[in-house]
């Protein structure tokens, strides 16, 4: 249990060090979602698609660049809990995209 305690302590000091990017990225999310909710109708049903490839493809790169970026290797988990670091990391990151490209999608696809 203090292992997991202890992710969760980091990633809150990452992101206390990281806060302009955290709030430029809510920002993006929020300024897709208020297009896309405004104006025509959107095609939600038919973006939902390229939404997934695209939050697909975020989770692939980020599981190929995390460890380059933090300068280590996949060969350096060794423990559980780094996986389970980096799988929440990678849904993070898959969910972030889907949340951007949903409503980007759906603004520019005609509805079903």
């Amino acid at each position: 249990m203090y292992e997991i305690w202890l992710a969760m302590n980091i990633v809150w000091e990452i992101a206390l060090g990281a806060w302009p990017w955290v709030l430029a990225l809510g920002l993006l999310v929020a300024a897709a979602w208020l297009l896309a909710l405004s104006g025509r109708p959107a095609g939600w049903r038919a973006a939902a698609g390229g939404a997934v490839v695209a939050a697909a493809m975020a989770a692939a790169a980020t599981v190929a660049l995390l460890p380059m970026w933090s300068r280590s290797s996949l060969a350096e988990l060794a423990y559980w809990v780094d996986w389970a670091n980096l799988a929440a990391i990678v849904a993070g990151a898959a969910a972030v995209a889907f949340a951007i490209a949903w409503p980007a999608l759906a603004r520019w696809r005609r509805p079903a």
